[in-house]
């Protein structure tokens, strides 16, 4: 085996136990190898030749340090494998020109590798960076308490080493009320966040106008029709593009929520005086945001729902419902959810999210977004 696919399996090898080994262990460790084995070689027969496997010590630095460390402990090994040489009168030989030859190519090979890996890191670390500011500005985190209300939530990304994606959610409280909007935007990952900055930008600029929630739901309709066909490519079928919603009214005086269904999946009530999951199936839903140009006579009827102290209700996108184990089968969620309802809503969002992840084992096919509403104060109470 040559001294360069030495290096590239060892590197290959090494790189799962970076995570477990100490930090400052890894370039002592480098330099151990480079001092002994040019000493072992003095004691070992003349047929037993240690000196090849000095590029070892270059892949060990490799894992862990960048370029320019590579390269000085890179120079190191090939003046060691010199000095072996120079000990044994060997070094003018055919075979330790090979392996001279062998470990600067191998040492060539691995500081190239380092500078690419340390590149990609460092795009990745802005691009990371770079989706952080998005989601603060576009997918704002839900504060914990909204008037009587508790909020928590989870979001993961269909999208690798991004925080943002087609699946949405915010809060607005207004006199008298809290309002919530959860959506999924047709699409996943990072090709949908246009649609996905357009609803929620609609969302707040009407929310707090105090609009009764039908006229809500309809200006967030007109106003996503118009940025979907505003923000549109040329080779964008528009019609093809919608966004499937949830808007919920939590009035602070009453025991009940009012639910405006845009084609979204139905919330589910954790009910504590019948300790059951119910889902809120609203009788006429609305069709989902977008499509409200296919039609001039479109009504956004709420339905509304008891929602007494202690109840919670569990919000929703279909990357939840529509997760697949191995074998295909469809996240079980009413089920999971009734094994949990005793949690409060950090714990019990926070459990779901992982439950969904073991279920798939880690891999999420579209994105995913759950929101926990609990009301902790007794309406009657609410000044």
């Amino acid at each position: 085996m040559s001294a360069t696919s030495i290096g590239t399996s060892v590197t290959g090898t090494l790189r799962t136990w970076r995570r477990a080994t100490p930090e400052p262990l890894w370039p002592a460790g480098a330099l151990l190898l480079i001092v002994a084995i040019p000493v072992a070689d003095l004691f070992l027969p003349p047929n037993i030749h240690l000196a090849h496997l000095l590029v070892v010590a270059v892949a060990v630095t490799a894992v862990h340090a960048g370029p320019r460390v590579t390269s000085l402990v890179g120079l190191l090994a090939v003046l060691a494998l010199i000095q072996a040489g120079a000990e044994r009168h060997t070094l003018t030989t055919e075979s330790v020109v090979i392996e001279l030859i062998a470990l600067a190519l191998a040492v060539a090979f691995l500081v190239f590798f380092t500078r690419l890996r340390d590149r990609r890191e460092g795009e990745l670390a802005r691009v990371r960076r770079v989706s952080d500011a998005t989601q603060r500005v576009v997918l704002r985190p839900l504060p914990d308490r909204a008037g009587p209300v508790s909020l928590a939530s989870a979001y993961r990304s269909a999208d690798a080493d991004t925080c943002i994606g087609g699946d949405l959610y915010a809060v607005a409280r207004v006199p008298g009320s809290t309002r919530l909007l959860i959506g999924d935007v047709r699409g996943k990952g990072l090709a949908s966040i246009s649609d996905t900055a357009i609803v929620l930008g609609a969302f707040r600029a009407a929310a707090h106008r105090q609009l009764p929630l039908p006229e809500l739901v309809a200006y967030i309709e007109d106003t996503v029709c118009w940025g979907l066909g505003e923000f549109a490519e040329p080779e964008d079928d528009v019609a093809e593009r919608f966004v499937t919603a949830a808007v919920l009214d939590i009035p602070d005086d009453e025991p009940v929520v009012r639910v405006i269904s845009c084609g979204h999946p139905p919330p589910l009530l954790l009910s504590v005086a019948t300790s059951t999951v119910i889902p809120l199936v609203v009788p006429e839903p609305s069709p989902p945001l977008g499509l409200g140009r296919l039609s001039d006579d479109i009504v956004h009827a709420p339905a509304t729902f008891p929602f007494d102290r202690g109840d919670r209700v569990l919000l929703y996108t279909d990357g939840v419902t529509e997760a697949r184990d191995r074998e295909g089968a469809f996240y079980p969620l009413a089920e999971r959810v009734a094994l949990r309802q005793e949690q409060p809503p950090g714990a019990l969002v926070a459990g779901l999210a992982t439950d969904v992840r073991e279920h798939t084992g880690g891999r999420l096919d579209d994105d995913m977004a759950m929101v926990v509403v609990q009301r902790d104060r007794d309406p009657s109470l609410v000044g």
